[in-house]
C-alpha cells in the first residue's frame, strides 16, 4: 500500500531507548532510567480520590471540545496566581497532552510549506509534528552563550518564517529565558508578522528565579502547557493552551474533528491537581536534590562539561572527550552499566552526536545508584 512522505518522520530516540530499557527489564535486570522526562512520583492524592469519586457518582462521557468550564476557569486562575497575569478562561483550550495541543497550534497558525523556526538542542516532536504536517523546520543552532536559547540576530538571519517556537524552561538543557529576551524575541515576531508559540510545560520546576510566562508581555501568543511535569501527571495526556480570542473558535472546531475533547477522565483529576500545590512543591524539592547531586557528582564520574540547568529536570552533557557517536555511548552504557540515558542527537540532529541528556525526574536513590553505576562503568574504562 502506498505511503504518504509527511509520514516518514525520525523515531523519537528517547522512546526506543526506553523500550530498549523494557526489554533489559524483562530479560531479569534492573535498570536506572535517566533517559526519560517522566516523574517517579505519581499523580497528586487529591486528584485520585477526585476521580474514583466522580466515576461512583456515573459514567464519564464526553466533555465540550474545549474543556470542562470548572478546569479552564481554574486553570485561568492559575495565571494569577503565579504570574499576577489575568487570563479569560474563554481563553483556555484542555487539551489531550501538551502533544495535541503542538498539532493544534501548527494547524491553526501555519499551512503547508510555511517555515517555523526551533532552537537545536530542542524537543524533537517539535521538528517531527511540523514534517508530518508538510511545515519545513528551520533549525537553529544554539549556543551555551546564548543559554541554548534562540535569539533576536537569529531571526533576522533567516527568511521568510512564519513561525517560532520557544521553549524555557528548556528541553534538554533546561535554561530559562529572562524577560528581556522574551520580550525582545516577542516584539521581533509582532513587528514581523511571525506568530511566537511558548512551550512553558516545564514550569513550576525552576530552581531560583520564577520563569515568565510570555503572557507576561503579550496576549498576541500562543502558551502551551501540560499537567505532565510539575503536576506529576504524563500517562494521564492532559494540558492546555492560552490563545488569542480570536482563535477559539477555529481552534474549538479543529478539536470537535480532530480530538472531539480530552479525556473526561483526565480532565477531573486535572482540576482536583491544582490544587494540591503543596504536595506538588515536595515534588519540586526532591528535584532540587537530585539537580546538586548531579551537577556535583556527575564531574567527578567523568563527565565535567555540563551547564546547570535553570528549569525542568534535565542535564545536557558535552560528551565530545569519550565518543562521537552517542548513540552508540548510550547503548553501551545501557547495555554495560544497567543505566538508560538519552543520546543528543534525538535534540540536536547536526550536533548532538556528541551530546548526552541525564533525566534527574526519578527518585533520589535511583538517582544516586545510577551515579555509583556510572561511575563503576567509567572506572572500568580507565583500567588497563
Amino acid at each position: 500500500m502506498r505511503r504518504s512522505k509527511r509520514s516518514d518522520v525520525d523515531s523519537f530516540i528517547v522512546m526506543d531507548v526506553m523500550e530498549a530499557a523494557r526489554l533489559e527489564e524483562n530479560a531479569g535486570r534492573h535498570i536506572i532510567h535517566m533517559e526519560v522526562g517522566q516523574p517517579a512520583t505519581g499523580a497528586p492524592a487529591e486528584a485520585i480520590s477526585a476521580l474514583k469519586s466522580a466515576m461512583d457518582d456515573g459514567a464519564l462521557g464526553y466533555t465540550v471540545a474545549l474543556g470542562l468550564p470548572k478546569l479552564r476557569a481554574r486553570i485561568a486562575q492559575l495565571y494569577m496566581d503565579w504570574y499576577g497575569v489575568r487570563v479569560s478562561p474563554e481563553r483556555v483550550v484542555v487539551t489531550a497532552g501538551s502533544s495535541a495541543a503542538f498539532q493544534l497550534a501548527f494547524i491553526t497558525l501555519f499551512d503547508a510549506g510555511d517555515r517555523v523556526a526551533i532552537g537545536d538542542p530542542g524537543y524533537p516532536s517539535y521538528r517531527n509534528i511540523l514534517k508530518a504536517l508538510d511545515i519545513e523546520v528551520a533549525s537553529i543552532p544554539t549556543t551555551l552563550e546564548s543559554r541554548f536559547q534562540p535569539t533576536v540576530a537569529d531571526l533576522q538571519a533567516e527568511d521568510n518564517l512564519a513561525g517560532l517556537l520557544v521553549a524555557s524552561p528548556a528541553n534538554p538543557t533546561g535554561t530559562m529565558l529572562d524577560r528581556d529576551d522574551l520580550e525582545a524575541l516577542i516584539s521581533h515576531c509582532e513587528a514581523e508578522g511571525i506568530a511566537f508559540i511558548s512551550d512553558e510545560i516545564y514550569h513550576g520546576i525552576e530552581y531560583g528565579k520564577k520563569a515568565v510566562t510570555a503572557l507576561e508581555i503579550s496576549d498576541d501568543v500562543y502558551v502551551i502547557n501540560s499537567f505532565s511535569k510539575y503536576f506529576s501527571m504524563t500517562g494521564w495526556r492532559i494540558g492546555w493552551m492560552i490563545v488569542p480570542q480570536a482563535h477559539v473558535r477555529r481552534l474549538e472546531r479543529l478539536m470537535q474533528n480532530l480530538f472531539i475533547c480530552a479525556p473526561h477522565a483526565s480532565q477531573i483529576a486535572a482540576l482536583a491537581a491544582l490544587d494540591t500545590i503543596g504536595e506538588l512543591e515536595d515534588n519540586l524539592a526532591m528535584y532540587t536534590r537530585n539537580r546538586a547531586l548531579l551537577l556535583e557528582e556527575l564531574p567527578k564520574v567523568g563527565f565535567p562539561k555540563i551547564a546547570p540547568p535553570d528549569g525542568a529536570f534535565y542535564i545536557y552533557a558535552d560528551v565530545s572527550d569519550l565518543t562521537d557517536d552517542s548513540v552508540a555511548l548510550a547503548k553501551q552504557i545501557l547495555q554495560e552499566a544497567g543505566v538508560a540515558v538519552t543520546p543528543g542527537v534525538d535534540f540536536d540532529p547536526a550536533r548532538g552526536h556528541k551530546s548526552l541528556r541525564f533525566s534527574y525526574a526519578r527518585s533520589t536513590e535511583d538517582i544516586v545508584e545510577g551515579i555509583r553505576r556510572l561511575k563503576i562503568w567509567m572506572d572500568s574504562k580507565k583500567a588497563p
